[in-house]
């Protein structure tokens, strides 16, 4: 990538896996539906069942081919996250709260300037957290091990 299709890319993303969306422009313009995917390095997002192409996919050994449908990627700018209140396409802003929480507010005209949830498919981890400890980790023992006193110096190399 270029620096100049570097500096198109969007830094503060409002849409997140997991929304509910109405596209706005192309094909399904109006329809409603849910972000399968987001695609950060291209501004783009993938909708469950919208934007759906023809692809020709040719035979292999472990796989067959043939002609199948699969959901196309949308620009970003061509959906708009839905409103919880009103069910009408909003903008999205950020606010605090009291306790200090920064949270998604709908915006725009026509908009309830409610709370938008986060998605509860962002809680669950693609890939799991390994519980046990590799190979190539440092053990406890070795990691708590207290190796230099602030007080007298001690442990600091000698330079």
């Amino acid at each position: 990538m270029g620096w100049k299709a570097a500096e198109k890319l969007i830094r503060h993303w409002k849409v997140l896996r997991g929304d509910n969306v109405m596209i706005i422009r192309g094909k399904d313009k109006g329809e409603t539906g849910i972000i399968k995917r987001v695609i950060r390095s291209q501004n783009r997002v993938i909708v469950e069942g919208k934007n759906l192409v023809k692809k020709h996919i040719k035979g292999g050994a472990g796989h067959e081919g043939g002609i199948f449908t699969v959901e196309a990627p949308l620009h970003a700018s061509n959906v708009q996250v839905l409103d919880p209140v009103t069910g009408r396409p909003c903008k999205v802003g950020m606010r605090y709260l009291e306790d200090g929480t920064k949270v998604r507010v709908s915006r725009g005209i026509g908009a309830s300037g409610s709370i938008i949830p986060r998605p509860e498919i962002l809680k669950i981890r693609t890939t799991p957290r390994p519980t046990v400890a590799g190979p190539k980790d440092t053990p406890m023992d070795l990691v708590l091990e207290k190796t230099y006193d602030s007080t007298t110096g001690k442990g600091m190399p000698d330079l």
